[in-house]
Order: C-alpha cells, then sequence, then structure tokens
C-alpha cells in the first residue's frame, strides 16, 4: 500500500510539473497574446507619452516609400520585412531587430534616425512568430540568429553585394543581433549595436520566473525548457548570447539603461567582459528597460553615430 501511495504522489507530482512546463511554455514560447507584460511595472515609460517610436516617427515611416519584403526561412515560414531605400547613393544598411513581442514596425525612431542622418538604408523585419511574419513559436533570438543571417544575404543579393551593415537590435532584439554576431558571417557584417539584450534566455526567463510568479528555477525552467526543446527545437542553455559573444570578431556597441528592472542591468556587465571585439559601453541613468532612446536621446545618437563613423567604412 506504502509502494502505490508514493507512486501515486510521484506520478501526481510529475503530471503537476509538467502541465505548469506546458502552461510556461504558452505563456512565454508560443505565439500568444503577452496579457503578462500589460501591466508589468517593470516595463513602465520613464518618459510619460512617449515610446521607442513616437507617433512622429510612425507618421514619418508611414509616409515614406517603403516596400514589404519577404524571405523564406530554413525551416520554410515566410519571413517579412519592411524596406526603406537611401536616398543617398551609399550602401550602408542597418538591419533593426525588435524585441519581444514586438515587430518591425516599432522601430521607426531607429529607422528614422539611421535614414535622415546618417543616410543608410533600412531593413526592418518581423521575427517569426511576430508582425506579418509566419511561426506559431518565439525564437527569443536563438531560432532567428539564422534568420537574420538569411536577411544579410537578402541585403547583399538584392541591393549591394559590397553593402556595409551593421546589426542593431533592441531587448530580445539585442540578443538576436549578439547571438547573429556568433555565427559566421560575411565580411560585409561591419558592426553591431546591441540595446538592453539579456545574456541568456536561461537566466532571464528565470529572473522573470521569481518576478512574476515568485517561483523558483528549478523544477519549473528545466521542465519548460525540455518542452521548448521538443515542441520548438532549442533549449534556454542553449540560446545564450554570452556563449556566443566569445566567437563575434566585429565591434559592438552595449547600450543599457541604468534602471532597467526587467533585463537587469548587471546583465550588460557580463556581457561586456565576455565580448573579447573591439567594444564600447553606454549606459544611461533612469531609463528603464528600452527606454535607453527616449531618456537620452542626444546622447544616444551622438555615441551611436561616433562608433558608426569609427567602424563602418567611409
Amino acid at each position: 500500500m506504502i509502494f502505490y501511495g508514493l507512486a501515486a504522489l510521484i506520478i501526481t507530482i510529475m503530471a503537476l510539473l509538467w502541465g505548469g512546463g506546458l502552461y510556461f511554455f504558452k505563456t512565454a514560447i508560443r505565439r500568444t497574446p503577452k496579457t503578462f507584460l500589460a501591466d508589468n511595472p517593470n516595463l513602465k515609460m520613464e518618459v510619460e507619452d512617449e515610446l521607442i517610436s513616437t507617433v512622429a516617427d510612425l507618421h514619418w515611416l508611414d509616409a515614406q516609400d517603403s516596400k514589404t519584403v519577404t524571405i523564406q526561412s530554413q525551416d520554410g515560414l515566410r519571413l517579412s520585412g519592411i524596406w526603406l531605400s537611401s536616398k543617398n547613393e551609399s550602401a550602408r544598411t542597418v538591419i533593426l531587430a525588435h524585441g519581444y513581442s514586438g515587430k518591425g514596425r516599432e522601430m521607426a525612431g531607429f529607422a528614422r534616425f539611421y535614414a535622415e542622418t546618417l543616410g543608410y538604408h533600412v531593413l526592418m523585419p518581423d521575427d517569426r512568430g511576430h508582425g506579418q511574419s509566419e511561426g506559431e513559436i518565439i525564437g527569443f533570438g536563438w531560432l532567428d540568429r539564422k534568420d537574420y543571417i538569411q536577411w544579410i544575404g537578402w541585403v547583399l543579393d538584392h541591393v549591394d553585394k559590397n553593402a556595409d551593415i551593421v546589426l542593431h537590435g533592441i531587448s530580445m532584439g539585442g540578443a538576436t543581433v549578439l547571438m547573429t554576431g556568433g555565427e559566421e558571417l560575411p565580411d560585409q557584417v561591419r558592426a553591431i549595436v546591441s540595446d538592453c539584450a539579456y545574456t541568456s534566455v536561461e537566466e532571464e526567463l528565470t529572473f522573470q520566473l521569481k518576478q512574476l510568479y515568485k517561483l523558483p528555477a528549478f523544477p519549473f525552467i528545466p521542465v519548460t525548457s525540455l518542452i521548448t526543446k521538443w515542441k520548438a527545437g532549442y533549449s534556454f542553455k542553449e540560446a545564450s548570447a554570452l556563449k556566443q559573444l566569445a566567437k563575434v570578431n566585429v565591434p559592438v556597441l552595449f547600450i543599457h539603461g541604468e534602471a532597467d528592472m526587467f533585463v537587469p542591468t548587471e546583465m550588460v556587465y557580463r556581457l561586456y567582459e565576455v565580448c573579447k571585439a573591439e567594444k564600447e559601453l553606454l549606459t544611461i541613468p533612469r531609463a528603464g528597460h528600452g527606454t535607453a532612446f527616449q531618456v537620452d536621446r542626444e546622447k544616444y545618437k551622438a555615441v551611436l553615430e561616433a562608433f558608426l563613423q569609427k567602424h563602418m567604412p567611409r
């Protein structure tokens, strides 16, 4: 009797853990409405009524002669992006990577700066599972890194085979461009700008599990990671910007808000330290998660422009 009771207890615990893992997988990894982000105090804007892209930025984007471009991912998904051709003859191009639950269009503020001030071509992809792109799984940068390699190829094939390219991402996009940078890239990729990136999916989800649910990492993160490996093809541990940074060999500009409580600011110092390539670090006082650009837009632009002038061929 004791044996059967113990077995029943173990089966019950395992079922509860598996059920919890499936819940967190659906909540975080599946393409579902991210209602848990809506009232998160750690995502409140530091500057009232101002976002990464202001209404004026979005109106500017709508007024541009943009076009929708597409690629097919290695696993057969139709991925969509917005393309803005430069009015200059320069072949310099920026590929902008948006954040978790976002879309390329939301990078309009950055696009405007690169296009108007710097004269760059601009590509704003919608990541798999976001915006107009297909996919029911969020890649957290790990699956997306291969998609961005294909977007780089699209630029070289359709714009200029000698184009000089910078990858610029924010939040999940910041981690995405770092993960992409750890792959074998064409020489035309000259620099990376990573704004408020996390060190790894495992560490970021562990932090959020504690913040949002007051739960420990074990056993929930390992169980959810196992389910993600089964259903999405990647584990949380392997999806690491830290590990990929060890293979990055182009200059990197790291940016982070000093008041970031969603992706803790301490993560940027660890990313910066691991990076062996030429690197710079900009932290913005008072800026929370993803708000460095709006809290001190002038400093952000000045440091970014100086970094690009140093590392992008004239």
